[in-house]
């Protein structure tokens, strides 16, 4: 079934809105890596740098926020497999 659109809203219009949810993000938060390692975000600031894996630091000070890009931590878990 295909979605209603108004009337005067362009077809291409929605078909690029549709695109950019299908997109998978590139970065993951702090939260969004230690739910999916299972750990603490505690644990992720404390032991990301000593494993390898790199954060990105957006803003600063309080607000400042720390990204990992997915493919690094795939590539981390990957390496973690017992043969």
């Amino acid at each position: 079934m295909q979605p209603q659109s108004h009337p005067d809203e362009p077809r291409s219009h929605i078909d690029a809105s549709r695109r950019r949810r299908d997109v998978e993000p590139v970065l993951m938060d702090t939260a969004e890596v230690a739910a999916m390692l299972n750990m603490s975000t505690s644990w992720v600031y404390r032991e990301a740098s000593k494993l390898g894996l790199k954060g990105y630091k957006l803003g600063r000070g309080r607000n400042a926020k720390v990204l990992y890009k997915r493919a690094e931590i795939f590539k981390w878990l990957e390496q973690q497999k017992i043969q």
